[in-house]
């Protein structure tokens, strides 16, 4: 490989070779890494702020981090087997998001305000950590059903985490459960979304295949 080849790998993350890029390997385990730890503690930070969006929130890190971890492993499998992995994907976003809408329904008939300091400083924290996975992973945006699926997730996380903490300035203004609920309840339409998303490119590539 030339020095200029070596360069623009480097610099663009060559987007068309990311399953066979050991630096898109790397960026995969950081954002496996910082996913599955801050969800896991997301997970524990809802249920003391008792805000449904955080719980939401956690299972779209916790979520992000195993598809990522079963994208990683899925690298060296054929087009077709990776289609049927992206596929997936999808149906488990989907079905995150059927879950997260059904419990915010029930929790709106015991709706309770949550812990607006601690609801507003997890979701900083969060975003944080969102904007770092969605920098990492940024060069590898285009490819494969598998890789835009994983790029999808990443995205997902940081805008739900604003979401988080555009709702934790409304319940410490309004002192109502309606904004972490109603957030709650967008973080997971956004699961449905991406999820017909990837389903679709993952059913596209796997006849091509």
């Amino acid at each position: 490989m030339s020095a200029s080849e070596t360069l623009s790998c480097e610099c663009t993350g060559d987007t068309g070779r990311a399953e066979r890029d050991p630096a898109y390997r790397r960026a995969l385990w950081i954002v496996i890494i910082l996913n599955l730890g801050f969800g896991l503690a997301e997970v524990a930070g809802g249920f003391l702020a008792d805000s449904q969006a955080l719980k939401a929130d956690s299972l779209d890190f916790i979520g992000d981090g195993s598809i990522s971890l079963l994208g990683l492993v899925a690298l060296g499998w054929t087009t077709h087997a990776r289609s049927r992995v992206a596929l997936l994907q999808g149906v488990f976003l989907g079905n995150l998001g059927i879950g997260v809408i059904a419990f915010a329904a029930w929790r709106a008939v015991h709706a309770v305000a949550p812990e607006a300091a601690l609801m507003g400083g997890i979701g900083v924290m969060a975003l944080l950590v969102n904007v770092t996975a969605a920098y990492v992973l940024s060069r590898y945006r285009e490819g494969d059903a598998n890789v835009q699926a994983i790029w999808l997730f990443s995205r997902n996380d940081a805008i739900a985490s604003l979401a988080v903490i555009v709702a934790a300035v409304l319940v410490g203004y309004t002192s109502s459960a309606w904004p972490d609920l109603v957030v709650a309840g967008v973080i997971a339409l956004l699961f449905l979304h991406s999820a017909w998303s990837i389903i679709r490119g993952a059913l596209a590539e796997a006849q091509k295949s």
